[in-house]
């Protein structure tokens, strides 16, 4: 008798320009609807936000190293992805948001 356990993993994806005091990108991971992990353009890192996600190095090593390059990466993803977007709909000022949830 195999028992089998379902889990969802979410990603959110925030960047933005004309926001003061704020990152202009964010990115949070979730299992179950449970914040596990947290980065953004001013700390330039990933941060495991529950107990058991700092186990995760013991078995993988460079995990949270390659976490904080991914998160450099996509921010500079955004970044481009934002700009187009702001060239497209030729608006160069003002408030903006692209969000993903993946």
């Amino acid at each position: 008798l195999f028992l089998t356990v379902i889990h969802f993993l979410k990603y959110f994806y925030t960047a933005s320009s004309g926001i003061p005091n704020f990152p202009s990108y964010v990115s949070v991971g979730l299992v179950d609807d449970v914040q596990i992990s947290y980065c953004d353009s001013n700390i330039n890192r990933v941060i495991p936000k529950q107990e058991w996600m700092n186990k995760v190095s013991s078995e993988h090593p460079n995990y949270w190293k390659e976490e904080t390059q991914t998160c450099r990466d996509k921010q500079q993803t955004f970044k481009i992805s934002l700009e187009i977007a702001k060239q497209r709909f030729n608006q160069t000022g003002g408030l903006f948001i692209l969000h993903l949830v993946h």
